[in-house]
C-alpha cells in the first residue's frame, strides 16, 4: 500500500489506467529481490498484492483494479474476485453442518481453515481470471473503467470491507454494523464472506471510503 501511495504521489495527472498499471506494478517490482523473482512467478500467495481504485478527474475515469467497489449518485459498481463467492458458501456450508456451537467459529474459525488451501489454490489466477497490483503484469482485461461524462458527480470510492455500500460514511458504517449484530458469521443469507467478525472486532475486513464531487 504505500509502495503505490507513493507512486501515486508522483504519477503525471494525465496518466492513462494503461500508464498507471505500468507504473505501479513496475513501482512493486522493484521491491523484490531479483532472486526471489522466478519463485515469485509461480507462486503468488508469496506476492506483494493489493487492490486499488483510482479516480482520474483529468480524464473522468474510475479505474477499478482488483477487488473494490464504487458508487456514483448512487450507482453501485463493483469488481468481486472470482470464487470469492463461491468459497463463502463452502465455509458457511461447513460451519452449519458443524456439531461446534457457532460462536465457536467466532473465536477459532476451523471453517476459514479449511478453504485457505483452496483460497492458496485459486491465488495462482491472479492476474489471469482477475486482477491486482502485485509487480507482474496486470490483467487489465479485468480493469473495469468506469467512464463518466462532464455533469455534476457525487462519488464514493471504498474497499470490500463494506458489505453494503451507502451514500454516506455513517450509513456504511451503520450497515456493517448491523450485519455484525445480525449475522457476526458472515454466513448468510444477506451476505457471505470467506471471514467472520472475529471476537472483539467491529469489522471483519480492511475499509476505505472516500466520498467527493467531481
Amino acid at each position: 500500500m504505500l509502495t503505490i501511495r507513493a507512486f501515486i504521489r508522483k504519477m503525471p495527472k494525465d496518466i492513462s489506467c494503461h500508464q498507471f498499471c505500468l507504473g505501479a506494478t513496475q513501482a512493486i517490482r522493484s521491491r523484490y529481490k531479483k532472486s526471489k523473482l522466478i519463485h515469485l512467478a509461480d507462486h503468488p500467495e508469496d506476492r506483494l498484492t493489493a487492490s486499488t481504485i483510482i479516480f482520474s478527474r483529468l480524464r473522468r475515469e474510475i479505474w477499478m483494479i482488483g477487488d473494490c467497489q464504487c458508487l456514483v449518485n448512487g450507482q453501485l459498481f463493483d469488481n468481486p474476485k472470482p470464487y470469492e463467492q463461491e468459497l463463502a458458501q463452502q465455509r458457511a456450508d461447513i460451519i452449519k453442518s458443524s456439531p461446534q456451537p457457532w460462536d465457536h467459529f467466532l473465536c477459532d474459525d476451523t471453517a476459514r481453515a479449511a478453504i485457505i488451501p483452496h483460497m492458496l489454490e485459486t491465488m495462482r489466477q491472479q492476474n489471469k481470471t482477475y486482477s491486482v497490483l502485485d509487480g507482474f503484469p496486470v490483467a487489465e482485461q479485468h480493469v473495469p473503467i468506469v467512464s463518466l461524462d462532464f455533469s455534476p458527480k457525487e462519488i464514493v470510492l471504498a474497499s470490500d470491507g463494506y458489505p453494503f455500500l451507502c451514500p454516506t460514511l455513517a450509513e456504511s458504517e451503520a450497515r456493517l454494523e448491523e450485519q455484525r449484530k445480525k449475522d457476526p458469521l458472515n454466513i448468510g443469507p444477506d451476505f457471505m464472506a470467506t471471514k467472520a467478525f472475529a471476537t472483539g472486532n467491529n469489522s471483519f475486513d480492511d475499509r476505505a471510503y472516500i466520498r467527493f464531487l467531481a
